[in-house]
């Protein structure tokens, strides 16, 4: 027997904690508690080496973000420290490996980044400001609305739902004689095909692949390097179940989640959910499971494995356990954003070409963001 506690935001003004006990005759999943917080703490972010801090966003118009210090049992300390995000309704925080926080605005096409103190929990917020406002395209009348950070080597990969573009950003010195002083710049981009709407990324195994959310498709491309905006598209598929509801249904991608190879998981399937913003399908949306077959072949593409019906509404939520001789990387928590499914645990079974769902909770009927402790 084994057991995680597991910290949750989500659309409301508190985080939840879960505690996950891994049996094989009975799982259970509990809520453990609920600490307060700001507003609608959607995204959730834990410091790389400090795990004792973890950081949120306050996804609303006047845009924020916080520090919480974990207690030893699971729960939150009050709010350590808070900062604006210069922008509206932030879907997304990443704690980068320098000790910088990094918060994209959605609805106002900005990114904040930011050192911190005291190990972590404090915001530097007499530093000079590293801001940037991504161009809008007037002529299109396209609207930036970046919805995530991923962090690749000393670049910041910001996929652009409005835009159809995954933004490049670096850190480099405000002038040549100012080396202290840093400032973002956008030094490349990757376009997307049109009204595709990046979402959310992941780079495995040199290749980038992208959810895209207004097509509800996923795509696998080459990752190209500085400055050249030349990756090769091998493959590209929906995500859509076959047998999903022909009347009624708006399908939106969601997220997506590639675990690293292991001697249990060797094939590194890739899991990515749907969100059927439209009339609900009873069997809630899915979790498409999906393989990159032939690598470097002319063959090369990708696979549908499986879709699991998930008995959530709109995926947004999707969280790999850890790795390590506790065996959490067998399971993935899901939740919806809207609907009455709460937290499910599932299990990777079959190598990983299936999930099965092996306990449920329904205390809180939504949750948008993980941390496993």
């Amino acid at each position: 027997m084994v057991s995680w506690r597991i910290l949750a935001g989500g659309y409301d003004a508190f985080i939840a904690t879960y505690i996950f006990t891994a049996t094989a005759n009975s799982p259970s999943l509990e809520l453990w508690a609920k600490s307060a917080t700001g507003q609608n703490p959607t995204w959730l972010a834990r410091h790389p080496e400090n795990h004792s801090i973890i950081y949120t966003v306050n996804e609303q118009g006047n845009g924020m973000f916080q520090s919480y210090l974990v207690n030893p049992i699971g729960t939150l300390s009050v709010a350590w420290n808070t900062t604006n995000s210069l922008g509206a309704n932030p879907q997304h925080i990443a704690a980068l490996s320098n000790g910088k926080l990094g918060v994209v605005n959605t609805s106002t096409g900005s990114l904040r980044v930011i050192n911190t103190t005291d190990s972590g929990a404090t915001f530097n917020v007499t530093a000079p400001v590293e801001y940037i406002q991504f161009p809008a395209d007037i002529e299109e009348d396209e609207a930036s609305n970046p919805s995530m950070i991923l962090e690749y080597g000393n670049e910041l990969w910001i996929p652009d739902t409005g835009r159809d573009i995954i933004w490049r950003v670096i850190e480099e010195p405000v002038a040549p004689n100012v080396t202290d002083i840093l400032k973002l710049n956008i030094t490349g981009n990757i376009t997307q095909p049109a009204k595709s709407g990046p979402r959310q990324i992941a780079i495995f195994e040199d290749r980038l692949y992208t959810v895209q959310e207004k097509s509800s498709t996923l795509m696998v491309q080459t990752v190209p390097k500085l400055p050249e905006d030349n990756s090769t598209i091998l493959s590209r598929t929906t995500i859509i179940p076959d047998d999903a509801p022909r009347y009624g249904a708006d399908w939106a991608g969601g997220t997506i989640v590639i675990p690293p190879r292991t001697d249990k998981f060797p094939t590194p399937y890739i899991y990515v959910s749907n969100r059927n913003l439209g009339v609900p399908d009873e069997r809630g949306d899915t979790i498409a499971i999906f393989e990159l077959v032939n690598k470097d072949t002319e063959e090369e593409e990708l696979k549908l494995v499986k879709q699991v019906f998930t008995g959530l509404n709109q995926v947004r939520a999707l969280s790999l356990g850890p790795a390590g001789e506790d065996g959490g990387d067998e399971f993935i928590l899901a939740s919806g954003q809207t609907g009455q499914g709460g937290v499910v645990v599932f299990q990777r079974v079959d190598g990983g070409r299936d999930l099965k769902e092996i306990v449920r909770n329904r205390d809180i009927p939504n949750r948008t963001s993980f941390i496993w402790l």
